[in-house]
């Protein structure tokens, strides 16, 4: 296939301009510094834990369980939201849909108070499906919309734009803490911003994006059950392609430490070196700005070395960031270690999601695969962060928590040693 026009592939990429603020904003920089602001133990009402239905938790262990549910309700819609989408040629409404539910949601952590902790953390927990729901059917459009030489550029395009323009509203935000008397409220309406700019750039990518022809659409009975067997079904396929098999499992353990840090990292900086809002925001920005050169570096290095070496290299420096957060002790130490997530972050999610589209068959149901993607990660994501809080919660450091995602990097590390030999054997699968 060929790749699609130039408009059509920076509409595509804008819906990363248009929801990765929610990623930046709401889940590692405003929300955090908002929640354990309002929810430190120094607070009234709030010296045992917070009390979420009848039961008090650490408040940073509880966001990483409501946060991980919210993983898991995504993980168990995403088949039968991509056989919808699949089998009535409509994955753009539901990409639709759930642009809108994330972005009310956030628009809704206005009303987040002290009195009102259990409706703010079903607002973000609801914004997290709703930018990773839509997520399933953004991701599904990219063997769509570019041909397989391609795709390593245009999912690092799609990355880029999402850094730049979550750094734009990041410094929107930042100008609003800093001249406003009033930083908590300048923190909320943060937040309402981001739903409106989240829900307005998505226009410029579904006015963009096509709708499946009418031949191309399939009618198909029990669609709320054939989600799943159309994942049996690519399992079966999966079966056959050693490579694609070892590099899902590969992805599913790295990802349980990749996502988990990005949605931790501040926390982190929070609870255990008592960094001040103002620098917490800084670092954020310095990590998305890393991440630009990240996604790009990463991108042009797979072309000369292929996809899988640079992966491997990418893990290993995942490694050394876990290993070096768990003895950093200054904010010094913490700027430089986030210099370092932003590089590997960057690189390491454009550059899976690009290989994953590489290794697939040709398939015109794009979506079942990313599917079958998307469901892997947000299972390893739902294990990544419960590990994570239930760590701290058990033994009352993050630190100790960080251990558990070394293993993780080390499985994931192993496993793509697999996938590189593997590849080596099957010569018909090139570029990666």
């Amino acid at each position: 296939m060929q790749t699609a026009s130039k408009k059509v592939v920076n509409g595509w990429a804008m819906y990363d301009w248009a929801n990765s603020v929610y990623n930046l904003v709401i889940t590692t920089t405003f929300f955090p510094a908002y929640y354990a602001a309002v929810t430190k133990p120094e607070n009234e009402g709030f010296e045992k834990g917070v009390n979420f239905l009848g039961r008090n938790f650490v408040n940073t262990e509880l966001k990483d369980y409501v946060l991980a549910f919210g993983f898991l309700v995504i993980a168990a819609l995403s088949p039968i939201l991509s056989s919808i989408a699949d089998y009535k040629g409509n994955k753009k409404n539901f990409m639709r849909f759930f642009c809108y539910m994330g972005a009310i949601s956030c628009s809704l952590m206005y009303f987040f108070e002290a009195s009102t902790v259990t409706m703010g953390l079903f607002a973000f927990m609801f914004a997290g499906i709703g930018f990773y729901g839509s997520q399933v059917f953004y991701n599904s459009y990219l063997p769509d919309i570019a041909s397989i030489d391609d795709r390593d550029r245009i999912s690092a395009k799609g990355y880029t734009y999402g850094y730049i323009g979550s750094v734009l509203m990041q410094m929107v935000g930042f100008a609003l803490v800093m001249l406003m008397k009033d930083k908590g409220e300048a923190l909320k309406i943060t937040f309402l911003l981001v739903g409106l700019w989240w829900v307005g750039f998505a226009q410029i990518t579904f006015n963009r994006l096509p709708m499946a022809s009418a031949s191309e659409r399939k009618s198909r009975k029990n669609v709320l059950t054939n989600g799943f067997h159309e994942l049996k079904l690519v399992w079966n396929q999966m079966v056959h392609l050693p490579v694609l098999k070892r590099f899902l499992a590969a992805f599913f353990f790295y990802s349980m430490g990749v996502q988990t840090v990005m949605l931790v990292a501040i926390d982190f900086g929070i609870k255990e070196l008592k960094l001040a809002d103002d620098k917490l925001i800084i670092t954020a920005v310095l990590i998305q700005l890393v991440a630009i050169a990240g996604a790009i570096g990463m991108s042009r290095l797979s072309e000369k070395l292929g996809n899988i070496k640079v992966l491997l290299l990418t893990v290993l420096l995942w490694i050394g960031v876990c290993i070096t957060g768990y003895f950093i002790t200054t904010e010094y130490h913490f700027y430089v270690l986030a210099a370092l997530v932003g590089l590997v972050m960057g690189g390491i999610q454009s550059l899976s999601r690009s290989t994953y589209a590489k290794l697939m068959p040709e398939t015109k149901d794009t979506a079942s695969f990313f599917s079958f993607y998307d469901v892997t990660e947000k299972i390893a994501i739902v294990i990544g962060l419960f590990s994570f809080g239930f760590i701290e919660g058990f033994t009352g450091s993050m630190r100790n928590s960080i251990i558990a995602l070394i293993i993780f990097f080390v499985i994931g590390l192993f496993w793509l040693l697999l996938t590189y030999q593997a590849n080596k054997k099957n010569k018909s699968i090139t570029h990666t």
